[in-house]
């Protein structure tokens, strides 16, 4: 089949160095010369402004001052729609959702919506504040509401299609699932786990990562490993607490916390094993990093993670939040270095197999060139 040109926007909240910002990162100049790629972003946080130019992708930032100014956000994406007039538009994230159903609903430009967090489920609503609950119940009324407006969704995961239905209201028809997909590295783990062992963690400092129940596990691990040492990759609004909570217990020399740092992926074949100790995510680009690297990996059981490792056979899975049982996996992998590298060994093969980011790259461009023909070309 012979394909036009199609020029895609792709539009975030921000440019923060997390995870589906990184996806598309490495995604989009995988594209084929078919698909002009446009990044467009609302608001002030530039994280990765540079990569994604050197990367030769377009990106327009759209200024906004305002945490919810949506009125603007429709008026100014509405403006570049008209300008750059795009085929087809790819939303992600809840503010840039709202502002750009709004803008297909208005202009008839098809939008594609993604599915990159389990924002809903049990955990994401164990809200204790009454404000922020009222918050939370507003803004998933604004996107239920809304959610019928995208011609079609990508997601991250399959538990979040199910997700997804129950809590908006998308039909599981309007849904392609493609997993987050990454580099394969050259280099290959071979450390040994061992009684010395350096645990790292990768990802933003914010509670649902699920860093406070890891720096408790570690504490309890300390006591029969003295010698143990952890690491956690990242920077967000909980750094003052853990850093509090690491004070507290003295474990300034044993547990680091050194902030965002470039090439991050290429630090994990300095480190032992890798936890993953999450309440609830997408499907974790970071997790995929790890498997591609071949660390030994601990996760929490959280549906996500489960759908990239098996307990026993690529990783040692936990229950999410269970402090007692996460120090037992450590231990366990602590004593049982052979067996990990081997887990670590089953699951860089299975990574290669299913989330090389060239396939994955490949999977994303089918799905834009299906809509465009289903729904652009009517326009």
């Amino acid at each position: 089949m012979i394909y036009d040109l199609m020029k895609v926007f792709f539009i975030q909240d921000a440019l923060i160095n997390a995870g589906t910002e990184k996806s598309y990162l490495e995604i989009l100049p995988k594209l084929s010369e078919k698909i002009i790629p446009v990044l467009i972003y609302f608001y002030p946080r530039h994280d990765l402004f540079e990569q994604f130019e050197n990367a030769g992708v377009k990106v327009i930032f759209l200024d906004l001052k305002g945490k919810y100014d949506f009125f603007n956000g429709i008026i100014r994406l509405r403006s570049v729609v008209k300008q750059e007039k795009p085929d087809i538009m790819v939303s992600s994230l809840l503010r840039a959702n709202i502002i750009s159903r709004m803008v297909s609903l208005i202009e008839g430009t098809p939008l594609i919506g993604t599915l990159v967090s389990d924002s809903y489920s049990k955990e994401a609503r164990k809200i204790k504040s009454p404000l922020v609950r009222l918050k939370f119940n507003f803004f998933w009324f604004l996107d239920r509401i809304t959610a019928s407006i995208p011609k079609h969704y990508i997601s991250n995961s399959n538990h979040l299609v199910s997700s997804h239905s129950k809590y908006l209201g998308i039909s599981s028809a309007k849904v392609d699932v493609i997993y987050r997909g990454r580099e394969i590295p050259d280099n290959c783990w071979n450390n040994s786990v061992n009684k010395t062992c350096r645990f790292l963690a990768i990802g933003r400092l914010i509670p649902l990562k699920g860093y406070m129940e890891l720096i408790l596990a570690f504490k309890k691990v300390k006591k029969k490993y003295p010698c143990i040492e952890l690491t956690i990759f990242g920077e967000g609004v909980y750094r003052k607490d853990l850093e509090n909570l690491i004070s507290n217990l003295n474990f300034q020399n044993c547990i680091f916390l050194p902030g965002s740092v470039p090439n991050v992926t290429n630090r994990i074949f300095d480190f032992n094993c890798f936890i993953f100790p999450s309440w609830y995510e997408g499907f974790s680009g970071a997790l995929v990093e790890a498997m591609m690297a071949g660390i030994p990996i601990l996760a929490s059981d959280i549906p996500m993670n489960l759908e990239a490792v098996q307990d026993k056979k690529t990783a040692l899975v936990f229950p999410v939040r269970n402090v007692d049982a996460l120090a037992d996996q450590m231990i366990y992998a602590i004593e049982h270095p052979e067996e990990m590298a081997e887990m670590g060994r089953r699951a860089r093969e299975i990574a290669i197999n299913r989330f090389d980011i060239n396939l994955i790259a490949q999977q994303y461009e089918e799905v834009l060139w299906n809509v465009y023909h289903r729904y652009a070309q009517k326009a």
